[in-house]
């Protein structure tokens, strides 16, 4: 047991740093109304990636790390210029045309490169299983210098996101702050998909968001549940992996999505105890924009 524990730690470790800043990233996507942005963000810093490694930098390395923050500061670019108050063309489309594009942009870079299925497998998935401390270390740094600049700036991100209306009457510059915010979540992003892949940041982000949301209007309270929520799914999915020997990204996903699953069978039948007063449908509506 022992050896197992000591086997997971840096993982689990791992996970928690991820849970921590991406939960709380997926309560201001999920408000912005932009939910797919995180998957083209970690798209684009994915193409970044694979343009590093034809280009001859391995995976992990300074350089490789570069070409994807790189990749996706010129994607936090667009989608804060996107955003127009009474734009004909909805910003969800211009983020979900940019995701196919990167995503389609890797496999054809990845064809030009050995083994780039091998590749495009490992982004997807990731290879969190087998984090090392010192990656552990930098990304705990990253993430607590992040978090300290939202914490500054808390008010005005809070602001625009949950009334971006009221943000324009104060005289806040929405393509600025959205720049910044993309700028400074972009590069979690980066760090993210290099230790986790596509698809687990992106469950990260909108599972334990939804359920948060769904049960809290307080961004504390809020934040504390998605926490639980990403932890719960972590330890669940990391010893499905251990125990079945299956791919460890894959396992976090699926359980992340099984707690979702139960939360909305939650929702849809209710126990008596809540009363005859409860709105039923309203249990996984976040409320409106203000």
């Amino acid at each position: 047991m022992l050896d197992i524990l000591k086997f997971l730690a840096a993982p689990f470790a791992s996970c928690m740093i991820l849970v921590a800043i991406l939960g709380y990233f997926g309560l201001h996507v999920l408000r912005r109304g932009v939910v797919f942005v995180d998957l083209a963000l970690a798209q684009i810093a994915a193409l970044g990636t694979v343009l590093a490694f034809l280009a001859g930098h391995e995976p992990g390395t300074t350089q490789s790390f570069l070409w994807s923050l790189g990749a996706t500061i010129v994607g936090a670019l667009i989608f804060s210029l996107s955003r127009t108050r009474h734009g004909r063309v909805p910003q969800e489309a211009i983020i979900g045309i940019s995701y196919i594009v990167a995503a389609a942009a890797v496999i054809l870079v990845a064809d030009r490169a050995p083994e780039g299925a091998e590749h495009i497998k490992e982004l997807l998935s990731g290879a969190i299983l087998w984090v090392t401390w010192p990656t552990v270390l930098r990304d705990l740094a990253v993430v607590a210098a992040v978090g300290l600049f939202h914490w500054i700036f808390r008010r005005r991100f809070i602001l625009i996101s949950d009334e971006p209306e009221r943000a324009r009457a104060e005289g806040i510059s929405l393509k600025l702050w959205d720049f910044v915010f993309y700028l400074v979540f972009g590069l979690v992003i980066t760090l993210a998909v290099n230790v986790a892949g596509v698809l687990m940041v992106f469950t990260y982000l909108v599972a334990p968001a939804i359920i948060a949301l769904s049960l809290a209007e307080h961004w504390g309270v809020r934040l504390v549940i998605a926490w639980v929520v990403g932890t719960l799914g972590s330890v669940l999915g990391l010893a499905i992996s251990y125990k079945w020997d299956s791919p460890s990204g894959p396992a976090i996903v699926c359980s992340l999505g099984g707690l979702l699953v139960l939360f909305a069978l939650k929702a849809l039948f209710p126990s008596r105890s809540r009363g005859p007063g409860a709105d039923d449908d309203q249990v996984l509506t976040p409320e409106p924009k203000g």
